[in-house]
């Protein structure tokens, strides 16, 4: 049986509503403005064996409470931009998205991790007319929204796949490679959008 037991076909529903209000929004924007503000939206709902996993990792019980109150991203949002400044345009709407509430933010665009990666990360507590796993009806369900440019995807993407493949050599010189590989990125991120601006003043 799922971890998320008898709310998995919620976390299902909170998850679409999610996906699409920053749809539409992106629509409405897109029609208003001449061009879209996100390249990707993807989203899923993390796999039994993921979130079974994390519990254990976090000492937490495998169950329906732990999956879906304790930790916070059962349901997963990345949206991917072509330019800096759209990550922060997001970020203003879902966080003024109906029904939702702001449980912790952090900004890896402007402050950047220490290996180099960037990244907005918004924890949502989105509050629907079902169920949760503490029995409240209207419940709360949460979600991870991550957003970043396709440079820092890419890149985010190549530093999960070292962080998890075990017979790597030379691990120290690929994470040097690594933070100097974000800097340049970043510096192009800030050009791309400085040329866009551009050619937006005509």
């Amino acid at each position: 049986m799922s971890i998320y037991g008898k709310y998995e076909k919620t976390l299902d529903t909170v998850m679409h509503y999610l996906a699409d209000s920053i749809a539409e929004y992106n629509r409405l924007y897109a029609k208003r403005e001449g061009s879209n503000l996100y390249e990707h939206l993807g989203f899923r709902v993390k796999s039994d064996s993921s979130m079974r996993e994390k519990c254990t990792r976090k000492g937490l019980p495998q169950n329906e409470k732990s999956a879906l109150c304790d930790i916070k991203d059962a349901i997963g949002l990345r949206i991917v931009t072509r330019f800096g400044d759209d990550i922060f345009k997001l970020a203003d709407y879902i966080k003024t998205m109906e029904n939702c509430t702001v449980v912790k933010e952090k900004d890896f665009v402007t402050s950047p991790k220490p290996n180099g990666y960037r990244s907005y990360h918004i924890i949502l507590a989105v509050t629907v007319p079902y169920e949760d796993a503490l029995g409240n009806n209207p419940g709360i369900y949460y979600a991870e929204i991550q957003i970043r440019t396709i440079a820092m995807d890419s890149w985010a993407a190549l530093e999960h796949e070292m962080t998890y493949k075990k017979d790597i050599g030379s691990r120290e010189l690929i994470s040097s490679e690594l933070r100097r590989c974000a800097d340049e990125l970043a510096s192009c991120d800030i050009t791309m959008q400085t040329i866009r601006d551009l050619i937006r003043e005509g």
